[in-house]
């Protein structure tokens, strides 16, 4: 059986998934994967590109009627939530007026400035790695950054203006769901569970062989430097990326938020294969 993955270069990513595609596990699934940003992926599984995909929680939110949540691979916790930046220090109601570069529309980042900030309208989408430098050059006078990004902004010589984790674990007290491992639903429930655990076997792979990883790694990182990578994958690899467990209250907040202020599709659809 052949599946098309797709998910990001960011290093969480290529550390859970080198073992899955570098045929190390004794598996009768050939995966055949494509790395691309999340918004990318995101744009991508509304046209159902992929037979398993990472997705931003908030693009799960317009995609539950084709697609549902795998257990293992989700990148939820507590701070690491995206960050708004800035070249000097802005207030709340002073952010509504600026213009804010974000990473995509369908980001988790993008869904917690909308309920953050919701009077926030100049918004400027770009990819997620020119951010920090489109504030840096002024270009825009805030911007949303997500991933490694948020270990190198003082390289930029940008200030934290707010970390939306950090605001979203003070409202709800639940870690932050970014995103997750999606399936289509028409593989049925039998091939999704086995990709499923698959996924989870990947991970425990990368996590007894860790040397290993590290050349699939710096092959597609944004950022080069170890001790940043090695920062990333420990701050966004976790136990709820080996098993979602309880995180699912949090991926439901954030879900049920986000439908009661019409800012996703409402579903009828369960979270996982039915």
């Amino acid at each position: 059986m052949k599946i098309s993955i797709g998910y990001s270069p960011c290093p969480n990513d290529t550390f859970t998934f080198y073992a899955l595609t570098h045929n190390k596990l004794s598996s009768d699934v050939e995966f055949r994967e494509t790395l691309k940003d999340v918004e990318t992926l995101n744009r991508l599984a509304l046209q159902k590109k992929f037979d398993v995909t990472k997705a931003s929680f908030h693009g799960f939110g317009f995609l539950r009627d084709d697609y549902c949540l795998l257990h293992s691979g989700s990148a939820l916790g507590r701070g690491c939530g995206p960050l708004i930046v800035a070249r000097k220090r802005v207030g709340q109601q002073e952010l509504s007026s600026k213009k804010i570069a974000i990473p995509g529309k369908m980001t988790t980042a993008y869904l917690l400035l909308q309920l953050f900030a919701p009077d926030a309208k100049n918004i400027v989408e770009m990819p997620f790695d020119r951010i920090m430098n489109a504030v840096s050059m002024g270009t825009v006078d805030a911007g949303l950054i997500i991933h490694e990004s948020r270990f190198t902004y003082p390289q930029y010589d940008l200030v934290k203006v707010m970390d939306l984790g950090e605001w979203w674990e003070n409202e709800t007290g639940l870690p932050i769901p970014l995103g997750g491992i999606l399936a289509r639903r028409d593989l049925g429930a039998t091939v999704i569970g086995k990709i499923d655990g698959f996924i989870r076997q990947s991970l425990e792979y990368a996590f007894e062989h860790p040397e290993e990883t590290v050349e699939y790694i710096k092959k597609n990182a944004q950022e080069l430097d170890d001790d940043v990578i090695e920062q990333h994958i420990r701050l966004y690899v976790n136990d709820y990326t080996r098993d979602l467990g309880d995180g699912i209250v949090a991926v439901e907040k954030l879900l049920k938020t986000a439908e009661e202020l019409n800012l996703i599709p409402h579903s009828g659809k369960t979270i996982f294969v039915d």
